[in-house]
């Protein structure tokens, strides 16, 4: 047997899957019933150990055209590991995949006590291992480092637009899913790919009629340089962020964000348009939020979450920026405010004949 060892002492005894390795990670949870692919390739989840809450996993196997990224996770911790999947697009068994990529998990255990423990005591560390330590002060002292750094790509690379081009993207890869791309390419958009330690100048230089900020993991405020960057963007051309690339703006902006006690990650996020009244259902994966209150007088609060009222959209219509925690980009859904995508379109348009 095998163990998931909590900060805290807990210890949660289990069978071990995927790579034969020791691990310490931030212990997140995610609460989609399908997605799981999704979930294993996004690259925001980097130094973290991820729960499944949905009991069964790996059902449908591995179908790689599904995957979003290199995976970045440290950890996967499931209920119960499906070892014969059933879909006509599985390529092999997801028990597969975590042995090839070297994630180490564990599986057989009550996930529902894990997910109890960290919404009552909050986002803590742990580690997957074959022997319990007698001291807990590594796993204690972990913190998850250099995140961004550790999953942005290195070149820029280009992606041609689906049929007759529209708009020139130059989108700032944090920890990009593809998605994000393919979502710009099939409205008409070429796509450039910059990696996260470009400087401003340089993209400005390429004139893209919009600039796009993606998802990513960690804390946003360690990211100085990229913050910096993006105070000499904004204002300069239309901008658009999705995730960590909402809490960059912001910083760049004079605004704060703040760590949640156990952030939001799955399928199922209700997100209200203050503007409208309606209630979205949205994909969400982050640890952290942009405090509103402290944008007053630089943006608007556009989308506000329906749980605990944390902010998830911002816009700043003077600097022609707007940005939200969620993803419209959902895949593998839901897909019910991907019209943000054709907002943004819109108004790389209207700059462009002004």
């Amino acid at each position: 047997m095998s163990y998931l060892v909590l900060s805290n002492g807990t210890v949660f005894e289990g069978e071990r899957i995927g790579a034969p390795v020791d691990r310490i990670g931030e212990l997140v949870f995610t609460t989609g019933m399908e997605g799981y692919l999704e979930t294993l390739t996004d690259p925001s989840y980097y130094g973290q150990i991820v729960t499944q809450t949905f009991p069964l996993i790996g059902n449908y196997g591995v179908i790689e055209e599904d995957f979003e990224g290199e995976s970045a996770l440290f950890g996967y911790i499931v209920r119960e590991l499906c070892d014969t999947p059933s879909n006509f697009r599985s390529a092999y068994p997801l028990n597969d995949y975590l042995v090839a990529k070297g994630i180490p998990g564990l599986c057989g255990v009550d996930t529902r006590e894990i997910v109890r423990i960290t919404r009552e005591e909050g986002v803590m560390n742990a580690m997957i291992c074959d022997e319990v330590p007698a001291d807990l002060s590594a796993i204690r002292a972990y913190s998850v480092k250099d995140a961004v750094a550790s999953v942005s790509g290195n070149e820029k690379y280009s992606c041609p637009a689906d049929g007759a081009e529209r708009c020139r993207v130059a989108l700032i890869d944090y920890g990009a899913k593809h998605n994000i791309i393919r979502s710009l390419q099939k409205r008409g958009c070429s796509v450039t790919v910059w990696p996260a330690t470009s400087p401003a100048e340089e993209i400005l230089a390429s004139a893209p009629d919009g600039v796009m900020l993606s998802n990513g993991p960690g804390d946003p405020k360690e990211n100085t340089f990229c913050i910096e960057q993006l105070r000499k963007i904004i204002g300069r051309k239309p901008v658009f962020g999705i995730c960590l690339g909402h809490q960059l703006a912001a910083l760049a902006l004079g605004g704060d964000t703040v760590k949640l006690k156990y952030g939001h990650r799955g399928g199922n996020q209700p997100v209200r348009d203050l503007a409208a009244g309606r209630t979205y259902i949205t994909s969400q994966n982050h640890g952290y939020a942009v405090v509103a209150d402290s944008l007053k007088g630089i943006g608007t609060e556009m989308f506000r979450n329906a749980n605990d009222g944390s902010c998830e959209g911002m816009d700043y219509p003077s600097v022609h920026c707007f940005t939200v925690q969620f993803h419209p980009e959902a895949a593998s859904g839901p897909r019910d405010t991907s019209v943000l995508f054709d907002r943004f379109v819109q108004k790389m348009e209207e700059m462009k004949h002004a």
